[in-house]
């Protein structure tokens, strides 16, 4: 703004000493003009050295900020990096431990298979053993049942034959009065 003021008195300057036509007042006007001008270029460079300072000062900040994030960045992706590495190694024990418990519980079905198996054998065999026994048993209730049959006609039989002995007694001890 002051440069372009500076500029502006010069112009004017030259401008009204042109005017009247006094050549050394034309010539102090055109001295002073570049002087002015010089101090407006000098102005306008120090202002654009200025800028350019402020600039770098600004990207200088910029890199140190950017810095600082990407290093916060950085300690966040290891940090992170070890969070992972650390839940997958959980993970993979976990995973490891499932898988064990799994083959130990695969052994243990298979031997309550064979158990099963084992157990479906000795149940046939029962179930058998039970079938035999059973007919074995009614075979046994048969025959008991013929032998309280036979006991019956045997017991009725020796009754008869108690009587019929009973009675040749009494025959004979009435003959054996009848003779006497």
């Amino acid at each position: 703004m002051v440069a372009v003021l500076l500029l502006l008195v010069a112009a004017v300057t030259v401008a009204g000493t042109a005017v009247t036509g006094s050549w050394p007042a034309v010539t102090v006007a055109g001295g002073l003009a570049v002087l002015l001008g010089a101090a407006a270029t000098k102005i306008t460079h120090t202002e654009l050295m200025t800028s350019r300072v402020d600039a770098a000062r600004d990207r200088a900040e910029q890199a140190r900020a950017f810095r600082d994030v990407d290093s916060r960045r950085s300690a966040e992706g290891v940090e992170f990096a070890a969070t992972m590495q650390g839940s997958l190694a959980k993970r993979d024990a976990t995973v490891s431990r499932l898988e064990r418990r799994l083959h130990e519980t695969a052994e243990e079905l298979a031997e309550a298979r064979r158990h099963l198996v084992d157990v479906e054998e000795q149940l046939t065999y029962a179930e058998r053993a039970t079938a035999d026994l059973t007919a074995r048993a009614a075979d046994a209730d048969e025959r008991a049942t013929q032998a309280v049959v036979r006991v019956a006609e045997l017991e009725a039989e020796v009754d008869l034959l108690t009587a019929q002995w009973e009675a040749a007694e009494a025959a004979l001890a009435a003959q054996q009065v009848k003779t006497a």
